[in-house]
């Protein structure tokens, strides 16, 4: 099994990094914004933008605890799921939420993705995402909006990330990191063992003391382009009961606590796949894995039509 503690990313491979006091961009083109359909639309969750809700469905496989947290910590292994149109994604993300169920509510969000109206490929890619109105109006991916401020010179918010796991064969993962700064309320990102940078406190209107929820998992959009279930896939492509070397897992699920520290999870999250047929969860617990859970699944099959 490989992991990421260091940066491994497509562009660091070649050797490339920026001078210092810079920072590495990715270079917005314009059929990039062709791609959105509109300026307005690039770069924001499809949710955030105005759809036939009885066309565009966002289908999850998570696990989630609620308290009082400043943070959140996990272990996830990198896939490249089949994604069937463009307008589609597929990603695995930790979510920090003021409240899960808030119209208004404030998140921040990182993990990775394959998303080809966004960035023109099917490669899975480093992404951050805020928002503090409930994905109306606020927020946006990666650095394609005012709000996140990047202080580390060797990674690419948005770049591809490699090498991937494959089905039976090698496992990859990369180890994502989201706490709140104590003395000024700022929220850092880590990226295995880069601190990346942060989001200033003063974008959240929720986030006064701590958030309220932590969700870890996987997420599709399903657009029924067909008419039918879409043949998106989550994770590996396969259901969590396959298990390791086949499905999809976070491990090492951990939160931080008011003493500004991460702990392991000591309960067990509560788990929801809203599309079982189509994508599902399983959880454990094991002493080199932590808490932990599979989840994944193909889409379109003959229990999902």
């Amino acid at each position: 099994m490989g992991n990421f503690s260091d940066n491994h990313q497509v562009w660091s491979l070649y050797g490339e990094s920026c001078p210092e006091e810079s920072i590495p961009i990715g270079r917005t083109k314009e059929q990039d914004i062709l791609r959105a359909g509109s300026i307005s639309k690039f770069g924001r969750k499809l949710n955030q933008i105005k759809m036939d809700s009885n066309t565009i469905e966002h289908e999850h496989s998570i696990g989630y605890v609620t308290g009082n947290y400043k943070g959140a910590k996990a272990d996830i292994n990198v896939w490249v799921p089949n994604v069937e149109i463009e307008g589609e994604f597929s990603l695995a993300q930790i979510w920090i939420l003021s409240d899960p169920f808030g119209d208004d509510r404030n998140t921040i969000e990182a993990g990775w993705q394959v998303f080809p109206q966004l960035y023109g490929d099917n490669r899975p890619r480093l992404f951050i995402y805020w928002t503090a109105d409930g994905y109306k109006n606020t927020g946006c991916y990666n650095l394609l909006c005012p709000g996140f401020v990047q202080t580390n010179k060797n990674v690419v918010i948005g770049g591809t990330i490699t090498p991937t796991s494959t089905y039976n064969g090698g496992q990859f993962e990369i180890t994502l990191l989201i706490w709140k700064d104590q003395d000024n309320g700022n929220w850092w990102f880590g990226y295995g063992t880069e601190i990346v940078g942060y989001w200033p406190s003063s974008l959240f209107t929720q986030f006064n003391d701590n958030a309220h929820a932590i969700q870890f998992g996987g997420e599709i959009v399903n657009s029924k382009s067909k008419g039918s279930h879409t043949s998106t896939q989550m994770g590996s492509g396969h259901f969590a009961e396959e298990n390791y070397g086949k499905a999809a897992y976070f491990k090492n699920l951990q939160v931080v606590k008011s003493d500004n520290s991460f702990h392991p999870l000591s309960e067990d999250p509560k788990y929801i796949a809203n599309k079982p047929n189509c994508y599902n969860i399983k959880g454990g617990s094991s002493k080199d894995w932590g808490k932990y859970f599979f989840y994944s699944g193909p889409g379109r099959n003959e229990n999902c039509p």
